[in-house]
């Protein structure tokens, strides 16, 4: 299959947040360009797009998975899900056994061991060792290949054949986010998925420098006597105009979604629907650290998409100099310099014969780049497009 990658490209401003912490509580911050940038990771994004896909209803939970340690207990549930006569102690047995006969090490966390002794309350179920990421199917898989071998699990796993089917059934039928985010087991490294999807570090395109917030709390009780507050504290935050960027090789989620997750689907059904929820997604999710305090809801003011051939190119340059505000806001500079930019890089280094372009923005900041593509009215419309050329570009003879 052809290379075929998808970059997609935001400017979002956001009001004082506190959208991804350190250690110390304050916002991510990196140096770039010689001065402070307000830094959201990549981490934090990648778990808000996973997110959206659930919350926003863009892919159906057969197309999604699970990430936890908690793999076993999950497992059993499959496996009561399937069989209602198989009582819980016994499906918490079938649902270890399988896991382990995947590669994965499973063990009773000490600490919970512990608790469950001194309250008198049964032994915990054992977890795994690190975060496992498995997909709806692949839990329902292993889930029927445990209630296969329920008479006598231990003896049914230590086939070969059977080892391997367990193995097998963990590593086919990836779900979206597993084919776009990669997953890695490093004791088991044979059922590893390199991730489609790289999503950069976003930085805010001018200098930021956090401030802090003091704050009190009073006592709902008190009485007129008893004066001063009944809690203190600080909140660090900033506000940021944020360079947005992700590379999608959409030839390799193909590769990881395989056959895709639906028998009737075509070759190209379910990476279409995947690019799709992933456009709608990383241009819709906003992480959450600090929401209630802050309430910083904003969407992109302006989102640019390109399919291409040649390999991603971000556009992160264009405030390798930090914008300066004249008192009238980042945006406008920011927007213009995006447009300035691209245009510029593309003509050195893109290929305008097999590079498509959309654009959707807000306001009249955005204005000059409307000029590097196809404007769309809409998201969906934005989504829907990018995902009609996804299609046509898989289907056409190599």
């Amino acid at each position: 299959m052809n290379r075929i990658f998808l970059d997609v490209h935001a400017l979002q401003t956001v009001p004082p947040s506190n959208l991804n912490r350190d250690d110390t509580g304050a916002p991510k911050t990196a140096v770039y360009g010689g001065v402070p940038r307000a830094r959201v990771s990549s981490q934090a994004w990648k778990r808000a797009i996973r997110t959206c896909f659930a919350d926003e209803h863009l892919l159906d939970p057969a197309e999604l998975g699970v990430r936890t340690k908690k793999v076993v207990e999950l497992l059993a549930d499959r496996i009561a899900g399937l069989d209602e006569s198989v009582e819980r102690e016994t499906a918490l047995k079938l649902a270890d056994e399988t896991v382990k006969a995947t590669g994965l090490k499973t063990e009773v966390p000490k600490r919970k061991a512990e608790q469950a002794k001194k309250d008198g309350d049964p032994a915990p179920a054992p977890e795994s060792k690190y975060l496992v990421f498995l997909s709806s199917l692949q839990l329902d898989g292993l889930a029927r290949l445990a209630l296969e071998g329920a008479a006598d699990i231990t003896a049914f796993l230590k086939t070969k054949e059977n080892k391997a089917r367990a193995k097998a059934l963990a590593d086919t039928r990836h779900s979206v986010d597993i084919a776009l985010f990669g997953r890695m087991v490093a004791d088991v490294a044979d059922i590893n998925v390199d991730a489609a999807v790289q999503v950069a570090h976003a930085l805010s395109v001018h200098r930021v420098d956090n401030e802090s917030d003091y704050y009190t709390a009073v006592d709902d009780e008190n009485t007129d006597e008893e004066t001063g507050a009944g809690m203190i504290g600080t909140v660090d935050f900033n506000s940021a105009t944020l360079y947005r960027y992700a590379a999608l090789g959409v030839h390799l989620l193909a590769e990881n979604l395989g056959q895709g997750l639906r028998d009737e689907d075509s070759r190209t059904e379910p990476v279409r629907r995947a690019v799709e929820a992933f456009v709608q997604a990383f241009v819709d999710s906003l992480p959450t650290g600090k929401i209630n305090t802050f309430g910083h809801h904003t969407e992109p003011d302006a989102v640019v998409v390109k399919l291409r051939t040649t390999r991603p190119l971000s556009y992160v340059a264009a405030f390798e100099d930090p914008v300066r505000s004249d008192g009238g806001g980042h945006l406008r500079e920011a927007a213009d310099r995006l447009a300035s930019y691209a245009s510029d890089v593309e003509r050195a280094y893109g290929d305008p014969d097999t590079t498509l372009t959309w654009v959707l923005r807000v306001g009249p900041a955005t204005q000059k780049l409307a000029d590097l593509g196809t404007e769309t009215g809409t998201l969906r419309e934005l989504a829907a497009a990018v995902g009609q050329a996804v299609t046509e570009r898989l289907e056409k003879p190599e």
